[in-house]
Protein backbone atom coordinates (compact mmCIF):
# COMPACT_ATOMS: atom_id res chain seq x y z
CA UNK A 1 0.00 0.00 0.00
CA UNK A 2 1.67 2.97 -0.82
CA UNK A 3 0.46 6.64 0.85
CA UNK A 4 1.36 10.08 -0.05
CA UNK A 5 0.75 13.00 2.60
CA UNK A 6 0.52 16.64 0.38
CA UNK A 7 0.64 19.09 3.42
CA UNK A 8 2.72 22.66 3.63
CA UNK A 9 3.10 21.93 7.54
CA UNK A 10 6.16 20.07 8.07
CA UNK A 11 4.93 19.56 11.82
CA UNK A 12 1.80 17.72 9.87
CA UNK A 13 3.37 15.55 7.70
CA UNK A 14 5.82 14.43 10.58
CA UNK A 15 2.92 13.65 13.11
CA UNK A 16 1.28 11.78 10.07
CA UNK A 17 3.58 9.97 9.20
CA UNK A 18 4.87 8.62 12.74
CA UNK A 19 1.30 7.50 13.15
CA UNK A 20 0.78 5.58 9.73
CA UNK A 21 4.64 3.68 10.33
CA UNK A 22 3.30 2.91 14.48
CA UNK A 23 -0.38 1.48 13.85
CA UNK A 24 -0.09 0.90 10.13
CA UNK A 25 2.51 -1.71 8.73
CA UNK A 26 1.01 -2.50 5.81
CA UNK A 27 1.34 0.62 4.58
CA UNK A 28 5.23 -0.16 2.93
CA UNK A 29 5.68 2.60 1.13
CA UNK A 30 5.15 6.66 2.19
CA UNK A 31 6.40 9.50 0.33
CA UNK A 32 5.60 13.53 0.96
CA UNK A 33 4.96 16.58 -0.95
CA UNK A 34 4.54 20.19 -0.09
CA UNK A 35 1.96 21.57 -2.24
CA UNK A 36 0.09 21.74 -5.59
CA UNK A 37 3.73 21.66 -7.94
CA UNK A 38 5.37 18.76 -6.04
CA UNK A 39 2.43 17.08 -5.09
CA UNK A 40 1.58 16.17 -8.92
CA UNK A 41 4.83 15.29 -9.57
CA UNK A 42 4.69 12.91 -6.33
CA UNK A 43 1.48 11.51 -7.89
CA UNK A 44 2.63 11.16 -11.47
CA UNK A 45 5.94 9.26 -10.25
CA UNK A 46 4.74 6.97 -7.28
CA UNK A 47 1.33 6.22 -8.34
CA UNK A 48 0.19 6.59 -4.62
CA UNK A 49 -2.72 3.98 -3.26
CA UNK A 50 -3.94 6.50 -0.38
CA UNK A 51 -3.50 10.52 -0.25
CA UNK A 52 -3.95 12.91 2.24
CA UNK A 53 -4.34 15.93 0.87
CA UNK A 54 -4.44 19.36 2.65
CA UNK A 55 -7.16 21.75 1.71
CA UNK A 56 -4.96 24.91 1.97
CA UNK A 57 -1.49 24.96 1.49
CA UNK A 58 1.25 27.76 0.05
CA UNK A 59 0.81 27.56 -3.67
CA UNK A 60 -3.02 26.84 -4.11
CA UNK A 61 -5.88 24.76 -2.70
CA UNK A 62 -6.33 20.67 -2.35
CA UNK A 63 -9.03 21.40 -5.37
CA UNK A 64 -6.15 23.06 -7.36
CA UNK A 65 -4.14 20.39 -7.11
CA UNK A 66 -7.28 17.75 -7.86
CA UNK A 67 -8.06 19.64 -11.09
CA UNK A 68 -5.05 19.56 -12.36
CA UNK A 69 -4.04 15.54 -11.71
CA UNK A 70 -7.52 14.97 -14.13
CA UNK A 71 -8.09 10.96 -13.47
CA UNK A 72 -7.63 10.02 -10.20
CA UNK A 73 -6.36 6.38 -9.40
CA UNK A 74 -6.36 6.77 -6.02
CA UNK A 75 -8.54 7.03 -2.40
CA UNK A 76 -8.51 10.64 -1.27
CA UNK A 77 -8.68 11.33 2.48
CA UNK A 78 -8.60 15.53 2.84
CA UNK A 79 -7.03 17.06 5.94
CA UNK A 80 -8.38 20.67 7.44
CA UNK A 81 -8.98 22.64 10.04
CA UNK A 82 -11.93 24.11 8.31
CA UNK A 83 -15.18 25.24 10.26
CA UNK A 84 -18.05 23.57 10.34
CA UNK A 85 -19.38 25.18 7.16
CA UNK A 86 -16.66 23.03 5.37
CA UNK A 87 -17.00 20.18 7.23
CA UNK A 88 -21.04 19.98 6.21
CA UNK A 89 -19.38 20.30 2.36
CA UNK A 90 -17.44 17.28 3.09
CA UNK A 91 -20.05 15.11 4.40
CA UNK A 92 -23.18 16.16 1.86
CA UNK A 93 -19.79 14.59 -0.82
CA UNK A 94 -19.22 11.64 1.16
CA UNK A 95 -15.31 12.05 0.70
CA UNK A 96 -13.61 11.26 3.96
CA UNK A 97 -11.85 13.96 5.98
CA UNK A 98 -9.24 14.32 9.19
CA UNK A 99 -9.48 17.74 11.44
CA UNK A 100 -6.46 18.59 12.87
CA UNK A 101 -4.51 17.69 14.71
CA UNK A 102 -5.09 14.20 13.78
CA UNK A 103 -6.38 11.87 16.36
CA UNK A 104 -4.87 8.31 15.35
CA UNK A 105 -8.49 6.46 16.30
CA UNK A 106 -10.03 8.42 13.22
CA UNK A 107 -6.85 8.09 10.94
CA UNK A 108 -7.47 4.50 11.25
CA UNK A 109 -11.53 4.97 10.69
CA UNK A 110 -10.69 6.48 7.47
CA UNK A 111 -7.48 4.47 6.43
CA UNK A 112 -10.03 1.21 6.89
CA UNK A 113 -12.65 2.88 4.57
CA UNK A 114 -10.32 3.86 1.67
CA UNK A 115 -8.41 0.42 1.36
CA UNK A 116 -12.23 -1.01 1.13
CA UNK A 117 -13.11 1.80 -1.21
CA UNK A 118 -10.16 0.78 -3.61
CA UNK A 119 -11.91 0.06 -6.37
CA UNK A 120 -14.18 3.08 -6.22
CA UNK A 121 -14.54 5.25 -9.82
CA UNK A 122 -16.18 7.77 -8.45
CA UNK A 123 -14.14 10.33 -6.24
CA UNK A 124 -14.58 12.68 -9.94
CA UNK A 125 -18.32 13.01 -9.67
CA UNK A 126 -18.10 13.49 -5.49
CA UNK A 127 -15.31 16.24 -5.94
CA UNK A 128 -17.56 17.95 -7.92
CA UNK A 129 -20.66 17.28 -5.46
CA UNK A 130 -17.80 18.42 -2.88
CA UNK A 131 -17.09 21.92 -4.47
CA UNK A 132 -20.65 22.86 -5.46
CA UNK A 133 -21.61 22.12 -1.51
CA UNK A 134 -18.50 24.11 -0.54
CA UNK A 135 -19.93 27.01 -3.12
CA UNK A 136 -23.40 27.37 -1.99
CA UNK A 137 -25.20 26.42 -4.66
CA UNK A 138 -28.43 26.67 -4.84
CA UNK A 139 -31.13 24.01 -3.09
CA UNK A 140 -32.45 23.40 -6.76
CA UNK A 141 -29.00 22.15 -7.62
CA UNK A 142 -27.47 20.69 -4.37
CA UNK A 143 -26.47 17.19 -3.97
CA UNK A 144 -25.95 14.28 -1.68
CA UNK A 145 -24.00 11.28 -2.06
CA UNK A 146 -25.21 8.02 -0.62
CA UNK A 147 -22.89 4.81 -0.29
CA UNK A 148 -24.36 1.49 0.27
CA UNK A 149 -22.35 -1.52 -0.01
CA UNK A 150 -22.73 -1.93 -3.77
CA UNK A 151 -23.30 1.44 -4.82
CA UNK A 152 -22.92 5.35 -4.53
CA UNK A 153 -25.93 7.32 -5.48
CA UNK A 154 -25.55 11.00 -6.48
CA UNK A 155 -28.88 12.51 -5.04
CA UNK A 156 -30.51 15.98 -4.79
CA UNK A 157 -31.57 16.96 -2.15
CA UNK A 158 -34.94 18.44 -3.52
CA UNK A 159 -35.94 15.18 -4.74
CA UNK A 160 -35.67 13.21 -1.14
CA UNK A 161 -39.19 12.96 -0.15
CA UNK A 162 -38.18 11.63 3.47
CA UNK A 163 -35.94 9.54 5.69
CA UNK A 164 -36.88 6.71 8.07
CA UNK A 165 -34.70 5.16 10.87
CA UNK A 166 -34.50 1.65 10.82
CA UNK A 167 -32.06 0.64 13.72
CA UNK A 168 -28.81 2.07 12.46
CA UNK A 169 -29.92 2.39 9.58
CA UNK A 170 -31.45 5.27 6.82
CA UNK A 171 -33.79 4.51 4.35
CA UNK A 172 -34.04 7.48 2.03
CA UNK A 173 -37.19 7.54 -0.08
CA UNK A 174 -37.09 9.70 -3.45
CA UNK A 175 -39.39 11.55 -6.26
CA UNK A 176 -37.74 8.72 -8.73
CA UNK A 177 -39.13 5.82 -6.71
CA UNK A 178 -35.59 4.90 -5.35
CA UNK A 179 -35.52 3.30 -1.87
CA UNK A 180 -31.69 3.70 -0.86
CA UNK A 181 -30.66 1.85 2.75
CA UNK A 182 -27.32 3.22 3.92
CA UNK A 183 -25.97 2.29 7.29
CA UNK A 184 -25.75 5.54 9.03
CA UNK A 185 -27.89 6.84 12.21
CA UNK A 186 -30.82 9.02 11.14
CA UNK A 187 -29.12 11.73 13.66
CA UNK A 188 -26.73 12.26 11.24
CA UNK A 189 -28.72 13.22 8.32
CA UNK A 190 -30.88 15.19 10.47
CA UNK A 191 -28.43 17.48 11.19
CA UNK A 192 -26.89 17.78 7.75
CA UNK A 193 -30.22 18.18 6.18
CA UNK A 194 -32.06 20.60 8.71
CA UNK A 195 -31.16 23.71 6.96
CA UNK A 196 -32.81 22.43 3.38
CA UNK A 197 -36.09 22.29 4.79
CA UNK A 198 -36.38 18.58 6.60
CA UNK A 199 -37.71 18.02 9.94
CA UNK A 200 -38.23 15.37 12.15
CA UNK A 201 -41.82 15.27 12.13
CA UNK A 202 -41.62 11.82 14.38
CA UNK A 203 -38.56 9.97 16.58
CA UNK A 204 -37.92 7.68 13.43
CA UNK A 205 -39.42 10.30 10.58
CA UNK A 206 -37.09 13.03 8.92
CA UNK A 207 -39.46 14.65 6.03
CA UNK A 208 -39.06 17.16 3.35
CA UNK A 209 -41.60 19.76 3.89
CA UNK A 210 -41.25 20.25 0.48
CA UNK A 211 -43.31 17.12 -0.17
CA UNK A 212 -45.68 17.30 1.89
CA UNK A 213 -49.49 16.77 0.10
CA UNK A 214 -51.59 16.93 3.01
CA UNK A 215 -51.68 17.06 6.89
CA UNK A 216 -53.92 14.85 8.05
CA UNK A 217 -55.39 15.56 11.25
CA UNK A 218 -57.10 12.65 12.20
CA UNK A 219 -56.84 9.63 13.83
CA UNK A 220 -53.80 11.20 15.86
CA UNK A 221 -52.13 13.30 12.73
CA UNK A 222 -50.20 11.72 9.60
CA UNK A 223 -48.55 13.76 6.83
CA UNK A 224 -49.27 12.23 3.26
CA UNK A 225 -45.92 12.75 1.25
CA UNK A 226 -45.61 13.24 -2.51
CA UNK A 227 -45.62 9.93 -2.95
CA UNK A 228 -48.37 9.01 -0.98
CA UNK A 229 -46.33 6.93 1.99
CA UNK A 230 -48.18 8.33 5.54
CA UNK A 231 -45.97 9.45 8.06
CA UNK A 232 -46.90 9.68 11.66
CA UNK A 233 -46.30 13.30 13.60
CA UNK A 234 -45.63 13.02 17.34
CA UNK A 235 -47.78 15.41 19.52
CA UNK A 236 -44.09 16.82 20.36
CA UNK A 237 -43.31 17.90 16.99
CA UNK A 238 -46.78 19.14 16.05
CA UNK A 239 -46.85 22.76 16.76
CA UNK A 240 -42.94 23.40 15.38
CA UNK A 241 -44.37 21.49 12.25
CA UNK A 242 -47.35 23.56 10.92
CA UNK A 243 -45.16 26.78 11.74
CA UNK A 244 -42.32 25.23 9.48
CA UNK A 245 -45.19 24.73 6.98
CA UNK A 246 -47.15 27.92 7.09
CA UNK A 247 -43.82 29.73 7.11
CA UNK A 248 -43.73 27.92 3.77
Amino acid sequence: MKVLIIDNEAPIRAGLRLQLETYCPEMDALQEATGIASGLLAIDNFQPDIVFLDVEMDDGTGFDLLKKAGSYNFQLIFITAHNKYAVDAFRFSAIDFLLKPIDTDDLLISLEKAISNLKNKNLKEQIQVLNESMNAISMEHKKIVLKDKDSIYFIKVNDIIRCHAEGPYTEFFTSTGQKITISKTLKEYEEMLEPFGFIRAHHSHLINIRKIIRFDKTDGCNLIMENNDEVPVSQRKKEHLLEMIAGL
